[in-house]
C-alpha cells in the first residue's frame, strides 16, 4: 500500500496540470487553505468619504468597544466574546495592547506583563502571544480589530494610573517593533492616542514618533487617533499618517453626534470619519458631573448611532460600560459598571446596533450625504433632532422620539416614491400606504415618545430593500 500511494503522487506531480497541485495540497495541508482565504486589508475609498477592501467593496465599520480585551480576558473567553460580537454583526472590535487598566504592572490573565522592565523597546513575547491569538481568532470570525498601542495615560496621566513610559525615542522603536511584528496581519487598524489629546510639544513629538514608528516597517495598514471626549483627531493632526479621522462624542444624553461629522466635512483634507467612542449603554449619564441623571440605555446608543452616520459617518463604535473593561465580580467596578461582561453582551442597544447595519448596507450607504434642506417644518436642535440624508436612490429621515415632520419632496427627484417606516428597535421594515401620509407631505410616526425613534425611507418604485424583516 505504501508503494502504490507513493507511485500515485510520483505520477500526480508528473503532471502538468498546476490547479491539481493546488488541489492535493488544500488536501495535504489544510492550514494552507484557510491562510489563503485571509481577510483583505483595508484601504481608503477614492472620494475620501469611507472605507472600503483591496477589491473596492465598501466597509461597514460597525464596531465595539472592549478595551481591556486582550489584558483581562483568558483564551476561553475571549473566544466567549468575539463569537457573541460575529454573530451580532459587527465588523470592528476596538481593544489596546498597554491597556488603561493598569495595563504595564498588573500581569494579564496568564500572569505576564506587556513590557520587560516597563521599557517599550523590549517586548515580552508571552504576553504578545496571547495578542496574535486574539488577533487570529478575530480573524477567524471575520474581524477587524482596532489596535491601540497604549491607552493615552502612557503619555499624558491625567486622571489616569499610568506611569508614562514613551518618548519620543522610544515610542518610534515601540513603533517599529509593533510595525514589523504584525504587519501581515489583514485585520488591523491601529489607533494612537487612547482618550487624550496632546497637550505639550512634547506629547505631540511621541505620537508622531509612535506613527513614524509605525510607518517604517508597515505601510498596510490604515492609521486613525482616539481623542479625549467632546473631540475630533483631526483638530490636533493633519498628518500624511492620518487615514481616518476619529471622534468621542461623549456619554452624555445631550451630545449631538452630528456636528462632529459635518465638523470634519468642512476641513480642508477630507477622511472617512468614525464616531469611535460614543454613548455608552448602561453607563451614568454625565457620569464626570456631581448631579445623577440616570443611565444611559439602548435609546441613546441608538439615537448616537444614527445620528452619527445620517451625518455622513463611515463608521460608528457602539460600547457598553461593563464590556469595555470587561467587568466581573473579582474586579474594581470603573464608573458604576455593575452587571458583568457576559450578562451585558445581550443587552438590547448591542443587538440593535446589527438591525442599523443591515438596514443600511441593504442600501448604497456610502453614497448619502447629510441634507437637512429635506425637513421643511421647525426641527430645533435638541433631543429629538430629526437628521436627514439623500443618494441619487434614496432619501432618509431619522426622527429620534417620532416626531412628526413636513418633508420636502420636490429635492426627492423621484417620479414615483415607495416610502417605508423602519423601526430601529426591532429591525422590521413596514411599507407605508399612501393613505396614511397627511396631507402637504407630512409624515407621522407609527409611535412617539422618548424611545419610540423611528426612520423613514423614500426610495424610487422600482427600488427595493435587501431585507428580510419585510412583512
Amino acid at each position: 500500500m505504501t508503494k502504490s500511494r507513493n507511485n500515485s503522487l510520483v505520477f500526480f506531480f508528473s503532471l502538468e496540470k498546476p490547479r491539481l497541485f493546488v488541489l492535493l495540497i488544500f488536501l495535504m495541508f489544510p492550514q494552507f487553505y484557510f491562510y489563503s482565504q485571509e481577510m483583505p486589508f483595508l484601504k481608503v475609498s477614492n472620494d475620501q468619504h469611507f472605507l472600503e477592501t483591496e477589491s473596492g467593496e465598501p466597509f461597514f465599520w460597525m464596531g465595539d468597544t472592549a478595551w481591556e480585551l486582550v489584558h483581562r480576558l483568558d483564551k476561553e473567553e475571549v473566544l466567549i466574546y468575539l463569537k457573541d460580537r460575529r454573530e451580532k454583526g459587527f465588523s470592528v472590535i476596538q481593544t489596546v495592547i498597554l491597556a488603561e487598566q493598569e495595563g504595564l504592572n498588573v500581569p494579564n490573565a496568564y500572569g505576564e506583563k506587556p513590557l520587560l522592565k516597563n521599557d517599550p523597546g523590549h517586548l515580552n513575547e508571552k504576553y504578545f502571544e496571547h495578542l496574535d491569538f486574539v488577533l487570529n481568532e478575530a480573524e477567524k470570525s471575520g474581524l477587524y480589530v482596532g489596535l491601540l498601542p497604549a491607552w493615552g495615560d502612557k503619555f499624558n496621566k491625567k486622571w489616569g494610573v499610568a506611569p508614562e513610559i514613551l518618548t519620543p525615542e522610544n515610542a518610534e522603536v515601540y513603533g517599529e517593533l509593533l510595525g514589523k511584528r504584525y504587519k501581515r496581519y489583514p485585520n488591523i487598524i491601529w489607533i494612537l492616542g487612547g482618550d487624550r489629546i496632546p497637550e505639550t510639544t512634547e506629547h505631540y513629538k511621541i505620537i508622531q514618533s509612535l506613527a513614524r514608528g509605525i510607518k517604517k516597517t508597515d505601510n498596510n495598514h490604515l492609521l486613525s487617533y482616539h481623542p479625549s471626549g467632546a473631540e475630533i483627531a483631526s483638530d490636533y493632526f493633519e498628518e500624511d499618517w492620518l487615514d481616518i479621522d476619529m471622534f468621542q462624542s461623549e456619554h452624555s444624553s445631550l451630545a449631538k453626534k452630528y456636528k462632529y461629522v459635518l465638523k470634519e466635512a468642512n476641513k480642508q483634507t477630507v477622511r472617512p470619519v468614525v464616531n469611535g467612542e460614543a454613548r455608552y449603554e448602561d453607563i451614568p449619564d454625565r457620569f464626570w458631573k456631581d448631579d445623577y441623571f440616570g443611565r444611559l440605555n439602548e435609546a441613546d446608543v441608538r439615537i448616537s448611532a444614527y445620528w452619527s452616520m445620517l451625518a455622513g459617518a463611515a463608521g460608528y463604535t457602539y460600547g457598553s460600560n461593563d464590556v469595555w473593561q470587561m467587568y466581573s465580580n473579582e474586579r474594581t467596578a470603573i464608573i458604576d459598571a455593575q452587571i458583568g461582561w457576559k450578562k451585558a453582551l445581550q443587552l438590547p442597544g448591542a443587538e440593535q446596533m446589527k438591525f442599523m447595519k443591515e438596514f443600511f448596507t441593504s442600501l448604497e450607504w456610502q453614497k448619502m450625504s447629510y441634507a437637512p434642506g429635506l425637513i421643511l417644518s421647525e426641527n430645533p436642535e435638541d433631543t429629538a433632532y430629526i437628521i436627514a440624508a439623500k443618494a441619487s436612490e434614496f432619501a432618509l429621515f431619522y426622527t429620534p422620539e417620532g416626531r412628526s415632520f413636513k418633508a420636502n419632496l420636490q429635492q426627492v427627484n423621484f417620479q414615483k416614491i415607495k416610502a417605508y417606516w423602519f423601526n430601529p428597535r426591532t429591525g422590521v421594515l413596514e411599507k407605508i400606504q399612501k393613505s396614511k401620509i397627511l396631507k402637504s407631505d407630512i409624515f407621522e410616526p407609527p409611535s412617539s415618545g422618548k424611545g419610540r425613534d423611528c426612520l423613514l425611507a423614500l426610495l424610487p418604485k422600482a427600488n427595493t430593500f435587501n431585507l428580510n424583516k419585510i412583512p
